[in-house]
């Protein structure tokens, strides 16, 4: 399941991030984005991009096209 799956409220354990350069993951790595971390979906915006999500206790915001590639299992 991606991400951008999740609906609003949902939790999901982040299990890869793949599709994405080498840029991209380490930015999405620093800030917390990593493989066994726990991922909430907050909102989603009113046209449905961006996703604001919540890890690690911080609140942060995805594009659609960044949390399609990455992978989550519900909990």
């Amino acid at each position: 399941m991606k991400l951008a799956d999740l609906n609003i409220g949902s939790s999901g354990k982040i299990t890869a991030l793949t599709g994405l350069s080498n840029d991209v993951r380490k930015k999405l790595m620093v800030m917390g984005l990593l493989p066994n971390t726990e991922v909430k979906v907050i909102r989603r915006a009113p046209m449905g991009d961006p996703l604001q999500i919540e890890v690690r206790g911080v609140s942060l915001a995805v594009r659609n096209n960044i949390a399609q590639s990455i992978e989550v299992e519900s909990l």
